[in-house]
């Protein structure tokens, strides 16, 4: 079975509902990085003290997930599920198939790695 890693960008409020619904999908683990990034909104505005200032990197989440490539299409729909609010800056999913796998405790490859 040929296996993919998904990386998504997520709203940071949106990680509770994603990671139950992933795990209702019967994803084992995923992994979470905090980033900043920006894309067509640019950052934004804030006020502090009276004082406008602009924000140019957004905080964001990035969840990596590593899946068979046979249940892709199915993962991506429950993730947009539950990160979308309809909103400028829901994020992006990334999809890219992983050539090995290897589960450093128990030396096992591929798909039995996970």
């Amino acid at each position: 079975m040929k296996l993919c890693k998904i990386e998504c960008i997520i709203k940071p409020f949106k990680l509770e509902e994603v990671r139950e619904a992933l795990t209702e999908f019967g994803i084992t683990g995923l992994t979470v990085y905090e980033v900043k990034g920006f894309g067509r909104q640019r950052g934004h505005k804030e006020i502090y003290r009276g004082s406008e200032y602009k924000v140019d990197y957004i905080p964001k989440l990035k969840l990596e997930i590593l899946i068979g490539a046979d249940q892709v299409d199915a993962a991506i729909e429950v993730i947009i599920r539950a990160a979308r609010t309809g909103q400028i800056g829901d994020g992006k999913i990334f999809v890219t198939p992983l050539e090995s796998l290897t589960r450093i405790r128990t030396s096992e490859k591929g798909v039995d790695a996970l």
